[in-house]
């Protein structure tokens, strides 16, 4: 299927500005979770830009300035563990997107959404399973999300450099497990996530 399809669809309808909705950082024990939206020029070709989680680090950097200079907009947003904790991951996601869709300018008139779970906002959206991999538009919300959350997740190891979150970003990794039970969790992480605490 061509990774228009979807756009096309919602424009064949009547709406112009698509925006597709993606989020990174749902499973890590530690960290936000981050939500990207991004509206994109009608048939725009982003070679390259696939699903976040298919593409190695290098390309997703690559990538991540020409999304963002080629895009109408591109808005993101960040809810972090306190917020996760207090909320549900879900809810807090749900957050996110409904976020980084409400900054967006101009503001879409349809949205295309990984996964199954609509954002409560009275725009016409369609979630589409495996969207990441379907929409270009969901693709390159996929990759600023993601990449805006390591940067953040970079950040947080030089002020907690014992849990390794250079390399796991937050996920529980042995290694990560192993830091837990050594120092126990500092303040990013999501105290309500089965492992965290002891």
């Amino acid at each position: 299927m061509d990774n228009h399809f979807y756009e096309f669809q919602a424009r064949l309808a009547g709406y112009s500005l698509v925006a597709g909705v993606d989020e990174a950082g749902r499973g890590p024990l530690a960290g936000p979770v981050v939500a990207a939206a991004v509206i994109l020029p009608e048939d725009i070709a982003l070679d390259g830009v696939k699903d976040s989680k298919k593409m190695s680090e290098r390309a997703r950097e690559d990538v991540f300035p020409l999304i963002e200079r080629v895009a109408i907009d591109v808005s993101l947003a960040v809810v972090g563990p306190q917020e996760i904790d207090r909320a549900n991951i879900l809810q807090a996601t749900r957050m996110a997107m409904k976020q980084a869709v409400l900054t967006l300018d101009p503001r879409p008139d349809y949205l295309l959404i990984d996964g199954n779970h609509s954002v409560d906002l009275p725009i016409h959206q369609r979630c589409i399973i495996r969207g990441d991999e379907l929409s270009l538009s969901i693709s390159a919300a996929s990759v600023m999300a993601k990449v805006y959350r390591d940067r953040i997740m970079y950040s947080y190891h030089e002020l907690y450099p014992g849990y390794g979150f250079y390399s796991n970003k937050g996920y529980g990794t042995p290694e990560h497990i192993e830091a837990l039970r050594k120092y126990g969790p500092c303040c990013i992480h999501r105290l309500t996530f089965r492992g965290v605490l002891a």
